[in-house]
């Protein structure tokens, strides 16, 4: 998937293995945002199943001006609602630089193309409730589901 959006000069393709040095710094930008840290161990095996064709988690890269300003993560997984499976966008983060330019829609998009061309019945993401400024595009892109979250971390 190698595609140029609305003529805006951004380029959204899978990720290769040449990727990471770009791929590193938006990521810890992303945990920054959200205050969490990983371990170096847990950050490389995401890099190592991001690359993985068995996995069902990919990635992809915003270019523009052949630079990396943009990546997104999103996984596949099975639904007792749905033939076609679910496609969790997991993450989604753009360089400073590149914010308000289209990058994030894009990212959004391109999964959206890619989740439907694989015979997925939906895409759908979580935001924190004080990202106002993601909320600002995902209310334009998608409708909010009602859900509110419950987590138990072991």
């Amino acid at each position: 998937m190698m595609s140029d959006t609305s003529n805006n000069g951004i380029v959204i393709r899978p990720f290769g293995p040449g990727d990471r040095e770009a791929w590193e710094p938006l990521w810890q930008g992303y945990l920054t945002f959200y205050k969490a840290t990983l371990a170096s161990e847990v950050t490389d095996k995401t890099w190592a199943r991001l690359l993985d064709p068995a996995e069902p988690m990919h990635g992809l890269v915003a270019l523009f001006d052949g630079e990396v300003v943009g990546i997104v993560h999103y996984i596949y997984h099975r639904s007792t609602w749905t033939i076609g499976d679910y496609c969790y966008l997991q993450d989604l983060f753009t360089s400073e630089k590149a914010r308000n330019r289209g990058v994030g829609r894009a990212l959004i998009e391109a999964v959206a193309e890619k989740a439907k061309a694989d015979g997925a019945s939906r895409v759908y993401w979580l935001t924190h409730e004080t990202n106002t400024s993601a909320q600002a595009l995902y209310d334009k892109v998608a409708s909010r589901s009602g859900f509110i979250q419950y987590r138990r971390v072991f």
